[in-house]
């Protein structure tokens, strides 16, 4: 039985892709006036590896020779002003995680911590977590092991007693790389890249996370 499960956030909790591209593209828009928007589905592939490398492939897309570190700042900024505008919690979590109370709970995510933390502080889960770490609060992301690892010890776990739940290959291969058990969600951001990956079980539906813990 589980002991602990960490999430990934962004198409795994939560639904951020709108608030995402709207700063990405309003960033992109004031760094390069009159650049053409990119599209969402685009957008949606460049989401997970943290928020320098979405700018870096965003610049790809719409071919401006700009630094993504120069552009960045912009980004953050950009979107620090609509963290909560049209993000909310997929259909089932909130009562999966309400379901989950009594087992420790945790997230991990390339994205900002303080990010993170404001999220879901707004949209009324932060209690559920023991911890929310992301960019910021762990000097590796993800694939990297070391903030699961980190968490798995702070949270008096061990990785064959933790699953690592989210929806691409990046978390399937966090979870690999530390030795804990993977669980991959279909109904987020990168269904067919979690399904490649081959996860150790497939989520469709949220209302099968309980079942990690044994509830």
């Amino acid at each position: 039985m589980a002991r602990l499960l960490v999430f990934d956030l962004d198409g795994t909790l939560v639904d951020s892709s709108r608030d995402i591209a709207a700063a990405a593209n309003e960033a992109l828009g004031r760094v390069a006036p009159g650049a053409p928007e990119i599209p969402l589905d685009s957008i949606l592939a460049y989401v997970g590896e943290g928020a320098r490398r979405l700018v870096e492939r965003c610049l790809q897309h719409a071919k401006l020779d700009l630094s993504a570190d120069d552009v960045l700042p912009a980004y953050l900024e950009c979107y620090a002003g609509r963290l909560l505008d049209t993000t909310y919690v997929y259909p089932g979590v909130r009562e999966a995680l309400d379901a989950l109370e009594g087992t420790t709970l945790a997230v991990l995510t390339n994205k900002p911590g303080d990010f993170s933390r404001a999220i879901l502080e707004g949209l009324g889960v932060a209690r559920h977590f023991a911890r929310v770490w992301g960019a910021g609060d762990v000097t590796s992301r993800k694939p990297d092991p070391e903030g699961l690892l980190r968490l798995i010890a702070a949270l008096c776990s061990s990785p064959a007693e933790t699953w690592m739940v989210g929806d691409s290959a990046t978390d399937v291969g966090t979870a690999r790389a530390a030795g804990a058990r993977a669980a991959g969600v279909t109904w987020g951001f990168h269904p067919a890249g979690v399904r490649a990956a081959g996860p150790d079980l497939l989520l469709d539906d949220p209302r099968g996370l309980p079942a990690l813990a044994g509830r």
